[in-house]
């Protein structure tokens, strides 16, 4: 059988908002890498944001974080990409002149300043699984270490932002109050590409596992892209094969019949 690399978003992919991973996709996962394949993490969530004890208990063979602006392979740091401080603090500024209230990620830390997200579940979420590495934006200004950044937004009001900052950023837009901003040039895809030269690998030889906007670029390069079943509509029509919803067995599924186990 020949090697592929596989890559798995978190969110709704590998987990659900509970921070569940369906048994089934942990054994799948298992026995492909005993058929001789790679598994990777692939998440537009910063390398700080993936910590949580479930995710390395499944033995992923790297992790591809922040849209690609991080790469690891075992513990290899293969690639690392950081924005300048100076220049975040152009965007700060840039990005809170049209009310957008940023959460900036790094290696290290997340940023964010609690004003901006009192009472808010996804912030919650955030403290209570960061502890003392998520810090503030204006407590560190300057200081900050940083790789891409994500916004809260009003309905309707990405347009004038976008267009000031898009010779920096790609963005894309979740549920119509969340923008993720990573920077111009860098993407799952990219991350991908990164494992695929350094491994010795053709691109042709990828499955790719996702279910939301952000997963695009790599479904799109991917050799084999898989949408899981509770997947946006724009994202599985760009499929090569929509599996099952996440707790009905959705990525073991995929893998059974696209025979990687």
């Amino acid at each position: 059988m020949k090697r592929k690399l596989l890559f798995f978003d978190i969110d709704g992919t590998l987990w659900d908002f509970h921070n569940v991973i369906p048994e089934s996709a942990v054994r799948a996962i298992r026995k492909a890498q005993q058929n001789g394949h790679l598994c990777f993490i692939n998440s537009g969530r910063s390398r700080c944001f993936i910590r949580h004890p479930a995710l390395f208990a499944v033995g992923f063979d790297g992790i591809v974080s922040g849209c690609g602006t991080m790469v690891e392979y075992h513990d290899d740091v293969v690639f690392y990409h950081t924005l300048a401080n100076d220049f975040m603090e152009h965007v700060i500024r840039t990005v809170r002149k049209y009310d957008f209230r940023p959460i900036l990620e790094g290696r290290y830390h997340l940023y964010f300043d609690e004003l901006d997200f009192e009472g808010d579940p996804f912030a919650i979420k955030i403290k209570k699984e960061l502890g003392d590495d998520l810090l503030t934006i204006e407590g560190e200004w300057g200081r900050w270490e940083v790789s891409k950044l994500s916004c809260a937004t009003k309905a309707g009001s990405h347009k004038e932002c976008m267009e000031e900052l898009q010779d920096d950023f790609d963005f894309m837009i979740h549920e119509s109050t969340v923008v993720e901003m990573s920077p111009k040039g860098f993407s799952k895809a990219g991350g991908i590409r990164v494992l695929c030269e350094r491994l010795g690998v053709d691109m042709a030889d990828t499955v790719c596992f996702g279910d939301s906007v952000n997963d695009l670029s790599m479904l799109e390069a991917a050799g084999t892209s898989v949408v899981m079943g509770n997947g946006m509509d724009e994202v599985k029509r760009i499929a090569d094969f929509v599996t099952r919803d996440i707790h009905d067995d959705g990525i073991e599924y995929a893998m059974k019949e696209l025979d990687l186990i």
